[in-house]
């Protein structure tokens, strides 16, 4: 793969990658500086990717990783702002007084998801934001299949706690 198509297919994915650095970052310029960072080394190891069709599944690799040594390095999970725009080009569902419901929902999730250890948290951000199953996952992480279900379901159960106050 050449640097001109590596560009392509991240730009083509470029809000799905952004979706999930925000995931863990909750801070728009936040997720941007990582897709930056995951870009930047990416590109730096494109002689490693194996096979182009597997591009979005590395880059997805990448960005949980610089995501995960990012919120290290900081020691701080971003807060969402009161005042937070969101994801970029949503601004019609952001205006919009029937949204209102379900963006406090979504906060909701955002701030369960704050109590998930990173390796819970990827599988959560990969199974349910990315729509991955758990075969891929699994491959993704490098990890067995039952560790990828098991550390799911943990992390689906201590968010349901803390969303239902228990």
């Amino acid at each position: 793969m050449g640097k001109h198509e590596f560009a392509d297919k991240v730009m083509e994915n470029r809000k799905r990658f952004y979706c999930i650095a925000y995931s863990y970052v909750k801070n728009e310029q936040d997720a941007l500086d990582i897709i930056s960072e995951a870009t930047c080394k990416g590109l730096l190891h494109l002689k490693e990717l194996d096979k182009a069709e597997h591009l979005v599944t590395w880059m997805t690799r990448i960005i949980v990783n610089t995501s995960i040594d990012f919120i290290r390095k900081n020691s701080r999970t971003a807060a969402l702002p009161e005042d937070s725009k969101g994801y970029p080009d949503d601004a019609d569902l952001r205006n919009s007084q029937a949204e209102e419901p379900e963006r406090e929902a979504l906060m909701d999730l955002y701030n369960a998801m704050d109590i998930l250890d990173p390796e819970e948290r990827t599988c959560i951000v990969l199974r349910y934001f990315e729509a991955y199953n758990f075969r891929e996952i699994a491959e993704m992480l490098k990890m067995p299949e039952s560790t990828v279900k098991s550390r799911t379901y943990r992390a689906l159960e201590k968010m349901k706690q803390h969303m239902t106050g228990g």
